[in-house]
């Protein structure tokens, strides 16, 4: 069976440094709590994996079609909860993108693949919790699945 294994080290304080595939991540909290803020704290991660993981799908399709992009640039947001334990109860997902009009109709057919089919991360995050995206094309607004209420 295919599995992922991490490797953490405490390093003193409220740092923790990870291997993850031969390179360290670094962990800290701010000094306010008793960190020194020699990185970011650990929850972001999660935000995090999911713009890499549907980011490295969305270029991977629009390669393979032939239909590049200037720019993709994704912002994740994640709503905390407000007592313990601190968890995020929605995530949304923008997706900037910057190229010609003939690709933007394979951009958002990718971002919906990559959501719908493909980004395990973003498979896993919405066993547990709403995952809402918007797509945003030369700076005009194509696609928003965001309830209202949601983020706003």
């Amino acid at each position: 069976m295919a599995q992922h294994e991490i490797e953490t080290q405490w390093m003193g304080k409220m740092q923790f440094n990870a291997l993850v595939n031969g390179h360290t991540i670094v962990m800290d909290a701010p000094e306010r709590v008793g960190g020194e803020d020699n990185g970011p704290i650990p929850k972001p991660f999660v935000l995090t994996a999911l713009s890499g993981c549907t980011g490295m799908d969305i270029i991977a399709i629009l390669r393979k079609e032939n239909k590049p992009v200037k720019e993709l640039n994704i912002k994740v947001t994640g709503e905390l909860t407000k007592q313990a334990p601190i968890a995020y109860n929605a995530i949304h997902v923008i997706y900037e993108f910057a190229g010609d009009e003939e690709a933007k109709e394979a951009a958002m057919d990718a971002v919906t693949v990559s959501q719908e089919k493909y980004c395990g991360v973003s498979y896993m995050l919405k066993k547990a919790l709403p995952v809402t995206w918007q797509v945003i094309y030369n700076g005009k607004e194509i696609f928003n699945n965001k309830p209202e209420s949601i983020l706003s």
